[in-house]
């Protein structure tokens, strides 16, 4: 998701872990623990960007645990639940062509070889084999994110997603 033009979002914080501070986090990196090396994090509270240091963090099962600076208690992040993490675009790794971040994919409009329009791309999925775009539009569909066959291309400057897609499916 596009924080800003300047900002990506690389997680979501899940709830409090434990009593001392700590919190769940879901990874939006490749690998997951990729977030663990942004030591500076902006995090979506109550409509605005608040800058938080992350004091620790490691690995635990499907996700992050992670302890803020600042948070010593599970009160106290109790409030982060269901926020959003980003960081500074320029702290990522440079992409090479015909590369994209998620984030940079939301929102394009997604056009049919032929023109027909099928949407907005709301969000991505990842489901092991192959990414999925959900695409919001008169309906929701769920399209593979297959670069070639399925996505034939990718326009930022416009704005455009094209694909190979029947819009009856």
């Amino acid at each position: 998701m596009v924080v800003e033009a300047q900002r990506v979002v690389i997680g979501r914080i899940g709830g409090p872990y434990g009593v001392r501070g700590w919190v769940k986090v879901y990874s939006y990196t490749e690998p997951r623990e990729e977030i663990l090396t942004h030591r500076h994090w902006w995090v979506h509270m109550a409509g605005e960007w608040r800058h938080l240091a992350l004091a620790e963090g490691r690995p635990h099962g499907k996700t992050i645990v992670a302890r803020l600076a600042d948070y010593d208690d599970r009160d106290a992040v109790q409030a982060l639940t269901g926020c959003e993490i980003g960081v500074p675009r320029s702290t990522l790794a440079a992409l090479g062509p015909d590369e994209f971040y998620w984030s940079d994919l939301q929102g394009l409009r997604v056009l049919t070889q032929d023109g027909v329009e099928l949407g907005v791309v709301d969000h991505l999925l990842e489901t092991g084999a192959n990414d999925v775009l959900v695409v919001k539009g008169e309906r929701e569909r769920l399209i593979p994110y297959v670069r070639g066959q399925v996505v034939t291309d990718v326009d930022l400057g416009q704005g455009v997603m094209r694909v190979e897609w029947d819009p009856e499916f």
